[in-house]
């Protein structure tokens, strides 16, 4: 196994590689296109790294979120349309995802009052802002537990063939 660098002031890459048990030379070569130089730059930050760098490590280093990561943090577009998703415990993201649907359930009568002549003036706006808020709660919960289980998957704890499986067949019953 490689042996850890001491630098306090890893970036997310390098620590990947570590976490994966890698030397750069080791990364370079499993990763094919990146040589151990250019490795070494994208790991310090004295290169830009690209979208199809940060796709083939993700891949490699088994280490699903590097590519949120670099779309919410580093790519210019996404830092104005990705959120940034944390990786949490399966019970923090159940925990969430239900006090969100319970608090936009109580809000669903309210939102019909808004929508319902197409129009939001000055009075519904604060509320609408609200129930949006939360809406996107939704979502970036949904993409946290997107994240779980590609961890999961990462880490052998669900196997890949069987979540196939079962997509499979809700597929043939939709």
């Amino acid at each position: 196994m490689a042996r850890n660098s001491t630098n306090p002031n890893k970036s997310i890459y390098w620590k990947a590689r570590e976490e994966a048990g890698l030397t750069r030379a080791a990364a370079s070569e499993a990763l094919q296109f990146i040589s151990e130089s250019r490795l070494e730059k994208i790991e310090s930050g004295s290169t830009a790294i690209t979208p199809e760098d940060v796709l083939v490590m993700e891949k490699t280093y088994r280490k699903p979120g590097l590519c949120n990561h670099y779309c919410a943090e580093e790519c210019p577009i996404g830092r104005e349309s990705v959120p940034h998703i944390e990786v949490k415990d399966l019970s923090k993201i159940v925990l969430e995802m239900l006090a969100t649907l319970n608090a936009l359930n109580r809000q669903k009568d309210r939102l019909i009052e808004i929508t319902e002549d197409g129009v939001i003036n000055d009075e519904e706006l604060g509320d609408f802002l609200e129930i949006q808020d939360k809406l996107e709660k939704i979502s970036i919960v949904a993409s946290t537990m997107r994240l779980w289980i590609d961890n999961a998957v990462a880490n052998g704890n669900i196997d890949t063939l069987k979540i196939n499986m079962f997509q499979s067949n809700d597929n043939l019953q939709s």
